[in-house]
């Protein structure tokens, strides 16, 4: 009898522990989950911002996160000022050209080697060390009163992407009268800094607009592909025409960039003087286009390719396209009669909204 006893106590008490022991541990899970709960609600939802300013040009940058991220956003684009802004005497592009012995940044570095592949692909068509020329049409970061064949001829003598080098970190000339400007693919290079930051937070949706030229990614905030209108190419140097000629629809990650000769030019003696310079001729280039717009998977390399394309003029745009299909190209040119015409490469129909 005492042995039964004894054996039923220790049933009991093994009975007991288990059952506290599952309270203990659903108290525990319980408390868990609040905590989990608790953590998830401190953190902050994803909304779609807008950061908006001004600097040479005006930029809109649109992106869905947590936070505004406007100060990196801000500290990003200084960075690319100091970089390649060739109206600040502190730039690095401002001491090259001053001949400085400076050693440049990574973004230079990277900025230059595209500017030289391009240059490459379109036989010098574009080139970076037009400067000299661009600033003697009044269109660079200082004028000339006057211009004639022999300066323009003077000048070209030590224009010339081949003349300019990079060994290491350092800018090396064949001439120190050589300079350069960026601005052709800069405002596509701002929009990959930019870019950049973002895909370093895991941002997927977002559209970075700086002076025109675009890097898309992702869906808008109604989870629809983006939109961007391509400006009628009316003359309009105060930038104020907002009618389209066509809608683009840009769905995962893309560069945009346009180029057009209707709103930096000057009138002079009744004739129109664009900003887009030949290099193998010294003059404004007399090509029909009045815009190119192209399409890369980045937008620097769509800035660079639709400056050469407007210098060049659509023949041979349309062969340097097919050596590199990752581009797509619409033109926008006036007929005989003064109408405006479309002309785009196969693939560039896919983004168009019109067609749909």
């Amino acid at each position: 009898m005492a042995q039964l006893c004894h054996s039923e106590c220790t049933n009991l008490y093994h009975r007991s522990t288990i059952r506290n022991n599952m309270k203990h541990r659903h108290l525990t899970l319980t408390f868990s989950f609040l905590i989990i709960l608790l953590l998830n609600s401190c953190k902050q939802p994803k909304q779609y911002f807008e950061v908006a300013g001004m600097l040479h040009t005006p930029y809109t940058i649109k992106f869905e996160y947590t936070e505004s991220l406007e100060d990196e956003i801000q500290a990003e684009l200084q960075r690319y000022y100091h970089c390649l802004n060739p109206f600040d005497s502190t730039s690095i592009i401002s001491q090259v050209n001053r001949n400085k012995k400076i050693e440049v940044d990574d973004l230079f570095v990277e900025v230059f080697n595209k500017a030289m592949e391009v240059s490459e692909q379109t036989n010098g068509i574009y080139d970076i060390t037009c400067a000299p020329l661009i600033n003697l049409w009044g269109f660079g970061f200082s004028k000339s009163d006057s211009i004639t064949p022999a300066i323009i001829d003077s000048v070209r003598s030590f224009v010339g992407y081949r003349k300019v080098r990079l060994e290491g970190k350092k800018v090396v000339k064949d001439d120190p009268r050589l300079l350069l400007n960026c601005s052709s693919l800069g405002d596509g290079c701002s929009c990959e800094v930019i870019a950049r930051l973002f895909d370093s937070k895991g941002i997927e949706n977002y559209l970075i607009d700086i002076g025109g030229e675009t890097t898309a990614k992702g869906v808008n905030p109604k989870g629809e592909c983006w939109r961007i209108g391509i400006t009628k190419p009316s003359d309009d140097p105060m930038g104020t025409n907002r009618e389209l000629q066509e809608i683009v629809r840009l769905c995962g990650r893309h560069g945009l960039a346009t180029s057009g000769d209707y709103r930096n030019f000057y009138i002079k003696d009744g004739k129109k003087y664009a900003h887009t310079i030949d290099p193998r001729t010294g003059y404004p280039a007399a090509q029909p286009i009045l815009s190119a717009t192209v399409i890369a998977p980045d937008c620097m390399t769509a800035d660079a390719y639709a400056t050469a394309f407007m210098a060049m003029g659509r023949e041979e745009a349309r062969k340097i396209q097919q050596e590199h299909p990752e581009l797509e190209y619409l033109f926008i040119y006036a007929d005989e009669n003064g109408d405006y015409r479309t002309d785009y490469s196969d693939g560039f129909r896919q983004y168009l909204v019109s067609t749909e």
